[in-house]
């Protein structure tokens, strides 16, 4: 594969998150929905530039020069991405300033600056900021006796430039706007706002009480000047393969550096910033002018996202629920606490799957009814002997972290492999790992070198004298929270083949394995980079055979050069290949002589999409798998990641017509072109959504919705 043939995967991702914050832009969107989307965009460009920006420097300044696939150094590459981030930026706070605020406003929402408080408004935001934000604010002077202060990674901060009136003396501080322990956006009481009892929320940002309020900081002395600034800092945890005893220990030591941050990455400074302060900025944390980012909107819009609980349903999405699974409907703990159902109603969950295996698509089938349901009645059926389960992101308040804690209480034998290098959710996962620990779960923490990262639970149960598995392999994690935004499958089977697998790679998981090869579940870093460069090979023979080669695969990133060189090979064979990819697409579609029978579409919709999907036509044989994987180096190199198949034809059928419905979406889906640019589809007579439908479907199909 020629150079020309690959996208830079930094690139890439950034035209990604352009989709996201498109999303925004979009005026069909509700407005609170817009302010969701553009803190999505702000959220995302921040891990990236604490993540893949720090990585590229840190490789210039240790001297590395090793070219990316698309053959660009780091120098090249962190130029084409400020090139390509600045007027996207733009975009963003062209729409905050001008669209977003302005609407907001005629909707009696808004975000105001401290100067358009009326008398009383004021007054009050003087007193709070007297008795709730003052008492913990520390300035920080900079002169030659006190070295320049250290500033922590994404914090917001106010510089600002005073003097002695009698000296004249001019000298240099630092105000850290608190940010953890208070809201970013100050409400003001409604009693303040009677003349407009309309209006539903008037706030003011913090660092706008804070810097109207700087006398109070420095008495006696004079405010000359003051700038808002914020920055980023490496935030990448850097861990060699430790014992596992270890493990926990250096992430936590991880943790706290990072807190602090690495090396600053990013500037970002108010537009009107004056140029005394921006030299002593600049100078002061050794930074260049590509490192400065100059914003006309407020500083970390990824706050925006608060705006969610601003009481205005007009103004969000219409609220939608997922509903029960038609087959479970009768398998619900609740109906045995419910007298007037009747006992006789219920059937447990296991007697069910023991039927016939289920596909679970979530947010459309409910994760609390399904996947929630299967735990919580392992932690109490008497039968079951033990629960196995990998947990990657897991919610705060976490639903599957108690069952697990009452299945050890009532005497069950439960392993949970907790992911501790999780990236952001390392301190969460330290935290649940030693609150397992204690109720008597084992804990481990998966294999050396590797990271975990497949989505599967396992539950022993004992009947008739011998022991049958049961379990649950999915696409997305075991998270109460984001099965609500996030869309994935799952597959809840009692296969005794695909069971002998699961403990299998349990046992792998834990240590006590080599395991290579299993039956029917392909493994990374085992097998699943030869099972599917097999399976695409042979739709690349069979077109040379004179029969049909067809691949569809949804994922949400496709980045490895070996599976895309052999897709390209695979489209001049004549295979015909549609691809799903929410991120990250290194591939270039519909290229003559390279990729003419490639299309490449990306839906960005109201739900994240998260499921991945592998559909092989196999001679009209059709092979579909599901699963955790991407299709990236370090999914199929260095994670430990599950993929299943699909066995029973209902169920085939039933992902061959959601892939179907993705595919015909016009509503929310990006059509890449051969230049490798993505285009939003143009909307046909009838609008059709994806993502509506699969929920409309499940309503149609009158399930219960508890």
């Amino acid at each position: 594969m020629t150079k020309n043939n690959y996208i830079n995967r930094e690139l890439s991702w950034i035209d990604f998150n352009h989709r996201v914050l498109e999303q925004a832009l979009n005026p069909r969107t509700p407005l609170l929905e817009q302010a969701k989307f553009s803190a999505i965009f702000s959220n995302n460009l921040d891990e990236f530039f604490m993540v893949r920006v720090a990585s590229l420097k840190t490789q210039i300044e240790a001297g590395i020069n090793k070219r990316s696939q698309d053959n660009k150094t780091p120098k090249e590459q962190l130029k084409s991405i400020r090139d390509k981030l600045k007027p996207i930026l733009k975009k963003q706070e062209n729409h905050f300033l001008k669209i977003l605020s302005p609407k907001l406003k005629k909707e009696n929402i808004f975000i105001v600056t401290y100067k358009e408080l009326n008398e009383k408004q004021r007054l009050w935001i003087n007193n709070y900021f007297q008795s709730a934000i003052f008492p913990i604010l520390t300035p920080l002077a900079f002169d030659p006796a006190h070295p320049f202060p250290f500033v922590s990674n994404l914090s917001l901060n106010i510089a600002v430039i005073i003097s002695d009136p009698d000296s004249k003396k001019k000298q240099f501080a630092r105000v850290k706007v608190p940010q953890k322990t208070i809201s970013r956006f100050i409400e003001v009481p409604n009693d303040l706002i009677t003349n407009h009892p309309e209006i539903l929320f008037l706030a003011v940002p913090i660092e706008e009480v804070i810097a109207n309020n700087l006398k109070a900081l420095f008495p006696g002395m004079e405010i000359e000047k003051y700038s808002f600034f914020r920055v980023t800092r490496d935030a990448d945890l850097e861990l060699r393969d430790l014992e596992a005893d270890d493990l926990m220990l250096a992430i936590e030591e991880g943790l706290q550096k990072r807190r602090i941050g690495g090396e600053i990455v990013r500037l970002e400074v108010s537009k009107d910033i004056h140029s005394d302060i921006l030299n002593v900025l600049l100078q002061g944390m050794s930074l260049e002018e590509n490192d400065l980012y100059r914003n006309e909107a407020i500083l970390g819009l990824d706050e925006l996202i608060c705006l969610k609980n601003v009481d205005a349903p007009l103004l969000k999405y219409e609220y939608e629920t997922g509903q029960t699974h038609t087959s479970l409907k009768k398998s619900q703990l609740n109906l045995l606490e419910d007298s007037s159902q009747g006992t006789e109603e219920f059937e447990n969950i296991f007697s069910i799957i023991k039927k016939r295996d289920l596909l679970l698509h979530h947010p459309f089938d409910l994760f609390k009814t399904s996947v929630e349901e299967f735990i919580n009645q392992a932690a109490e059926d008497p039968l079951v002997m033990a629960i196995k389960i990998t947990l990657y992101r897991v919610s705060k308040d976490s639903p599957v972290i108690n069952a697990l804690i009452r299945a050890a209480e009532n005497g069950k034998q439960v392993m949970a492999l907790v992911e501790l290098k999780a990236r952001f959710d390392e301190d969460n996962n330290i935290q649940w790992a030693k609150q397992l620990e204690t109720a008597g779960v084992h804990v481990v923490y998966g294999i050396i070198g590797l990271k975990t990262h497949t989505k599967i639970a396992l539950i022993i149960r004992k009947e008739k004298s011998r022991l049958r598995s049961y379990f649950h392999i999915g696409t997305g994690n075991y998270n109460s929270n984001t099965s609500k935004n996030y869309t994935d499958l799952g597959l809840l089977s009692s296969q005794q083949e695909l069971g002998e697998d699961l403990v299998e790679l349990f046992n792998f998981l834990t240590g006590f394995s080599k395991q290579k090869r299993f039956r029917k579940l392909l493994v990374a870093p085992m097998s699943l980079r030869n099972g599917l460069v097999d399976m695409i090979q042979r739709e690349i023979q069979n077109c040379k055979d004179g029969k049909e080669g067809k691949i569809c695969a949804k994922m949400n990133s496709l980045v490895d050069p070996e599976i895309i060189n052999l897709l390209y090979k695979a489209s001049q064979a004549g295979v015909q290949i549609k691809l799903i990819v929410r991120g990250m697409c290194c591939l270039y579609p519909k290229k003559k002589n390279l990729s003419e029978n490639i299309t490449v579409i990306s839906i960005i919709g109201r739900y994240l999409e998260h499921s991945r999907i592998f559909w092989f036509f196999n001679n009209n044989h059709a092979q579909i798998y599901i699963g955790s994987s991407d299709w990236m180096r370090r999914n199929l190199d260095r994670r430990v990641e599950a993929v299943t198949p699909i066995e029973s034809p209902e169920l085939k059928r039933e992902i061959e017509k959601i892939l179907g419905i993705y595919l015909n979406d016009n509503s929310n889906a990006w059509e890449m072109n051969n230049a490798g640019e993505f285009q939003k589809r143009d909307l046909k007579e009838k609008k059709i959504c994806a993502q509506s439908k699969l929920m409309q479907d499940k309503k149609k199909e009158n399930f219960v919705i508890f």
